[in-house]
């Protein structure tokens, strides 16, 4: 199974961002960071271990205007989906929440559901989009154009519709093994013509590409009936 993506909730009613923070990481689909204005998400996103795949923007904030903030976030080449949370639903505060770079908006009250299902969707979309990209040890792996770049040597590697979608679903493990069989079928879908020996000759090539000592593999490690992506290579602290 894939990881679970964390979000950001920037909100400071304290009892509505716990609800978000609960409905969020009910079904494992994703984790929760929270932050009560706009300093203590700027001191979480200076973390150099931070990574979120989406934000929750409140637009009243104690210490600025969220879309403010998310201009900003713009300007510094943040690009994961922003989703305004705001009390003002005219067309204007609409417009002008849209136009300082967030991806959608949600008027409170709202219903979790259609909360959860407009996170999904950004994160669909952001997925797909020329905007993706994703460190991979010393690459930056942007799968919509399936390209590897490795700006320390100024190299470029592409790959095939299969090894993009073999080095997506396991970065999407967060460093945890996926067993061979659950590849085959994210990658391949039910094909009883294709083997595990297919997803060995794939994650051999594949190797051959981005270990710089294929034999000796330190990116993309074989364990537990599967793979995975080393830790390390994610910028994830081994436990």
């Amino acid at each position: 199974m894939p990881a679970p993506r964390p979000i950001l909730i920037i909100e400071d009613d304290a009892a509505l961002r716990a609800t978000l923070a609960e409905q969020l990481t009910l079904d494992g689909d994703f984790t929760a960071d929270e932050a009560d204005s706009v300093s203590a998400a700027e001191a979480k996103l200076a973390d150099a271990n931070a990574r979120y795949d989406a934000i929750l923007l409140d637009i009243g904030l104690p210490d600025a205007d969220g879309r403010d903030f998310c201009a900003k976030l713009r300007r510094d080449g943040r690009r994961m989906p922003v989703i305004m949370l705001t009390g003002a639903d005219g067309e204007q505060d609409v417009v002008r929440g849209l136009d300082s770079g967030a991806n959608d908006y949600i008027a409170k009250p709202f219903r979790l559901p259609e909360l959860l299902a407009r996170v999904r969707a950004q994160l669909r979309i952001f997925d797909n989009s020329e905007d993706a990209t994703f460190s991979v040890g010393p690459y930056l792996f942007r799968p919509s154009v399936r390209l590897l770049t490795e700006p320390s040597r100024n190299r470029k590697i592409r790959l095939t519709d299969k090894e993009c979608a073999i080095l997506k679903f396991l970065y999407r493990a967060g460093g945890k093994p996926v067993s061979r069989h659950i590849l085959l079928n994210e990658v391949w879908g039910y094909n009883s013509a294709v083997t595990t020996h297919t997803l060995e000759t794939h994650v051999y090539r594949l190797r051959q590409k981005i270990e710089p000592d294929p034999s000796q593999a330190r990116l993309l490690l074989t364990e537990a009936g599967g793979y995975k992506l080393a830790p390390a290579a994610l910028g994830i602290g081994q436990a």
